[in-house]
């Protein structure tokens, strides 16, 4: 989620009084700001959505953009239309895939459409497109699976296609997911976390974590600034509650309007307040136990057992992580009949 200081706060106010925020390979920080892919390659640029015709695609494509921007305003647990209630909570896709899912390290949706149908670790078989986006709605929007054939599943796939416009099915982009800084050599630390958290982020977020509303929630719906746990957030289910996903996410994005080329929290104090967020209470996903069924596949930082590795839940959900994935790394050699790999 959206975290940001007191400075972005008071611009971000200003701004709004005068003109009355899954997917892909991480990637570090050291890409050029083209899109090239390499020296002399044609440039891939976002695609203009503005420049599509008003016909039947283009009404859907920009529809599936309205709901990554408003989820709660067409799908959210507020709408009048009960039957259209499939997200559980008033957040918006956009508070993850920043830009309307266009920004490098924001947790981009551009260039994905021709990644599915892809391996999924955590299912342990095949994913399509309309799948990813619904462990999305069950998992970081608290809610149920829309239908494949439900109208705002239709439009949501329709805006992944438009953003892979001229992007060939296989090809990676510089900027998918939320970037990689260098990780601690020690666990990861609430309290640190809970100092830095309060300096940093508690004026748009709060003390509590719950965020700013648009409105009152009878007149308009959504945030502000979303909730960082509470009722109201992502469940533990989701990517945001893995330590290294929400980490890097603060460190490349925020506060808010920062980018990759400019982070302003240091990797350490980065690490800390993801730590502080993630040890928050939020809504619980049932199921976890039947995620990841090859164990030796299951991220080092999932939260939750079961594991392969013999390391605890706390050095699971904190770090380090190093001695995990050395643990992980034999185990696989051993399963593979191979050497054991040495320790890094």
């Amino acid at each position: 989620m959206l975290l940001a200081c007191a400075r972005s706060c008071i611009v971000a106010g200003v701004v709004a009084l005068a003109s009355l925020c899954l997917l892909g390979r991480p990637e570090g920080p050291a890409v050029t700001t083209s899109f090239a892919q390499d020296a002399g390659a044609t440039i891939w640029t976002v695609p203009e959505i503005g420049a599509l015709p008003d016909d039947a695609n283009g009404r859907l494509v920009r529809r599936g953009r309205d709901l990554i921007t408003a989820t709660y305003a067409y799908i959210g647990p507020e709408v009048a239309d009960r039957a259209k209630r499939f997200a559980g909570n008033n957040l918006a896709c956009g508070n993850c895939h920043l830009q309307a899912g266009t920004k490098k390290f924001g947790i981009p949706l551009f260039g994905l459409f021709g990644v599915f149908p892809r391996y999924s670790a955590r299912l342990g078989a095949e994913m399509t497109v309309e799948e990813r986006l619904n462990t999305c709605m069950t998992r970081s929007m608290n809610g149920r699976a829309l239908p494949a054939d439900a109208p705002e599943m239709q439009a949501l796939v329709a805006y992944i296609k438009f953003l892979s416009t001229g992007v060939a099915p296989g090809q990676l982009l510089p900027g998918m997911g939320t970037g990689k800084m260098p990780e601690l050599d020690r666990a990861a630390d609430p309290a640190r976390g809970a100092a830095s958290y309060a300096n940093a982020c508690v004026a748009c977020h709060g003390p509590d974590g719950a965020g700013i509303r648009r409105s009152l929630p009878t007149t308009d719906l959504g945030y502000m600034m979303p909730p960082l746990w509470g009722n109201d957030s992502f469940n533990d289910g989701a990517g945001k509650a893995r330590l290294i996903t929400a980490a890097n996410f603060l460190h490349f994005n925020m506060p808010h309007g920062v980018d990759f080329l400019n982070p302003q929290l240091s990797p350490e104090q980065a690490w800390d307040i993801a730590a502080y967020v993630i040890s928050q209470p939020r809504p619980h996903k049932a199921g976890l136990d039947k995620d990841f069924p090859d164990l030796l596949e299951k991220p080092v930082d999932a939260p939750y057992g079961r594991y392969a590795d013999g390391f605890s839940e706390q050095q699971h959900k904190y770090g380090p992580f190093a001695p995990i994935r050395a643990a992980i790394a034999k185990l696989k050699a051993e399963k593979a009949g191979g050497p054991t790999p040495p320790p890094r």
